[in-house]
């Protein structure tokens, strides 16, 4: 069995849990998530970052506002909707139910 493989998956499975929390105190640019993501070790490229922002938009969890950029074109910055904010605390919930399962049979 490939660990990395089952490791890669499960990042998948919380991708979207992540990127929600980094949106929950500011709004953030694109660049900025995946940075965030890179430091805790979560790697995420451009390609996979973008196609979950734009379901994640879809889903009326996310909203974007253009903001002029002194460095270029303008950048889409990326923040919670009132609908992201309640499944955000959803998934917390849903987080720390796992975590709990997991503690525990950690410790069998």
């Amino acid at each position: 069995m490939n660990v990395g493989h089952v490791k890669s998956q499960m990042r998948k499975g919380f991708l979207e849990y992540c990127i929600l929390l980094i949106l929950k105190s500011e709004p953030a640019y694109s660049n900025d998530i995946i940075r965030i993501l890179q430091e805790a070790k979560l790697i995420v490229v451009e390609g996979t970052l973008y196609p979950l922002l734009t379901r994640l938009k879809n889903m009326n969890l996310l909203s974007y506002q253009w903001v002029e950029s002194t460095q270029g074109p303008p950048r889409k910055y990326y923040s919670l909707t009132q609908d992201g904010k309640v499944f955000l605390k959803e998934l917390e919930f849903a987080w720390n139910d796992i975590n709990e399962t997991i503690n525990h049979l950690k410790q069998l």
